[in-house]
């Protein structure tokens, strides 16, 4: 009854999707998303017959795909792993890596659900990148007939029932790798429950966040012999890219450029409008009892129109004479005749003169984050729920937050080891604020703490690869296959 109901619905969706991928001019997330999985299937079957990826990165025509080589080699193990965007793809990523490095042999294929993780995808050390099919039988069929993959792995949460129910049928091993279930989950509900519990049921080996997660996913129906608590690989992907940033980047050279201006950096990132409009009034308010500081902003919704209606709230909502400017305007300042930005002159660009940067380019978030003496992390005065709250602890920089952050375990601990603040409101915001920007030694404090929680829970990933690898080995083992030396 329940593959019943569920294929039905399906059924009933499916033909709204063709409409949809023209809603907004095509140009919108859902219909980005739509145009993807839609090619999906198509894009998976071209390549593993050997006909590449079919498509550019993050583009339609091959379903988001990217694909390298020939196409799938049916004499090595294949391994998929799967995440709906990019925070989930994160946490796999740091797991993939793990697997390429301790059997490159191996060939491996990494789908998502968003849009937003499409351009991220296409940098993945993997054989193929792009979108996951329509969770139905004929497409999620087609994508496995043609992967022919030894293993599934799902990231976190993002278990599509008919794609487990197909690769079981086909003898898949069935994985999960940072399973969680949030305390806010709507998967805790008694519907979803009974919808998804089989899937669940089906994954034979889990490696959960924490002891917390395991009870919840076996609620949900995974035995809990089949449960291992590794932990959160988030921490060793968030660890691994600040280790990596280069500080002479050019987006991070211009937020530094000469002369050096003494004023710690606030940078509010991934913020909605619920989130400026605490935000910006809390700063007003900071910087008149004392506080001195520049602004960094990086939008959720980095796109013109929105960027442009934050730049005139930015206007309005601060004081006279702040100077307000784009971070692309900042990174053309090195140009013979770089163009005016905000309300700096051209030849003020280059030399630091600005108190709010606008960060209009995607992908360099966490990167920023190593400028900033104080984060404010957006979503919490959203419904959508806060954002990740990981990457600037990793940098070592103490977080900012509003009160909807109890669906985030990472919010937990560092509000429990001291690296961060929940603001309920304006006022405690701006209490917040004040207190780290003119108490240096309790800013350093926190930051240390919020260091700290990402330092304990690395070796998630090393554990969750662990985890893959033996999954994937016994499988091998019972079909008498054996992985390539």
């Amino acid at each position: 009854m329940r593959a019943f109901l569920y294929r039905l619905a399906w059924a009933l969706a499916r033909p709204l999707a063709t409409p949809l991928e023209h809603l907004g001019g095509g140009r919108g997330k859902l219909a980005r998303g739509l145009r993807g999985r839609r090619a999906a299937a198509a894009a998976r079957t071209a390549w593993g017959r050997g006909a590449g990826a079919g498509g550019e990165a993050g583009e339609p025509g091959g379903g988001g795909a990217r694909g390298d080589g020939a196409g799938r080699d049916p004499r090595r193990p294949l391994v998929w792993f799967h995440a709906a965007s990019v925070g989930e793809g994160r946490q796999a990523e740091a797991v993939m890596r793990r697997v390429r490095a301790a059997r490159p042999s191996w060939q491996l294929a990494y789908t998502f659900s968003s849009p937003s993780a499409a351009r991220w995808a296409a940098s993945l050390p993997v054989d193929l990148a792009g979108y996951a099919p329509f969770d139905t039988p004929r497409e999620t069929g087609a994508a496995l007939d043609a992967l022919r993959p030894t293993a599934l792995v799902f990231s976190a949460t993002d278990v599509w029932p008919e794609l487990v129910r197909q690769a079981a049928r086909r003898h898949v091993a069935l994985a999960m790798v940072s399973g969680t279930l949030a305390p806010t989950s709507s998967r805790r509900g008694a519907v979803a429950r009974w919808l998804l519990r089989p899937a669940y049921a089906a994954l034979e080996g889990v490696g959960a966040i924490d002891e917390a997660d395991a009870a919840g996913l076996e609620r949900l129906g995974t035995p809990r012999a089949r449960i291992t608590v590794t932990g959160d690989t988030r921490h060793d992907a968030a660890a691994a890219r600040i280790a990596t940033v280069a500080p002479d980047a050019p987006h991070l050279a211009a937020l530094r450029r000469e002369p050096p201006d003494p004023r710690a950096i606030v940078l509010a990132g991934s913020t909605w409008p619920s989130d400026e409009r605490v935000l910006l009034p809390a700063l007003v308010a900071a910087r008149r009892r004392g506080a001195c500081f520049r602004l960094v902003i990086a939008p959720h919704e980095p796109g013109g129109a929105h960027l442009d209606d934050l730049e005139r709230r930015l206007r309005r909502g601060l004081e006279p004479g702040v100077t307000v400017v784009r971070l692309s305007g900042l990174l053309d300042a090195g140009n013979p005749e770089p163009p005016a930005t905000g309300n700096l002159a051209p030849g003020d660009l280059g030399r630091g003169k600005w108190d709010v940067a606008i960060v209009d380019s995607v992908g360099v978030l966490a990167d920023l984050y190593t400028t900033a003496s104080i984060a404010y992390v957006g979503g919490g005065f959203h419904g959508k729920g806060l954002h990740s709250v990981i990457e600037p602890a990793a940098a070592g920089v103490p977080v900012l937050f509003g009160p909807r952050w109890r669906g985030s375990r990472d919010a937990r601990l560092l509000l429990e080891a001291g690296g961060a603040v929940a603001a309920a409101d304006q006022a405690a915001l701006e209490a917040a604020l004040t207190h780290w920007l003119t108490n240096e030694p309790a800013r350093a404090s926190a930051a240390r703490a919020a260091r700290a929680v990402v330092e304990r829970g690395r070796g998630a990933a090393d554990r969750s690869a662990q985890l893959v690898v033996d999954l994937v080995e016994r499988k091998l083992s019972a079909t008498s296959l054996h992985p390539t030396p």
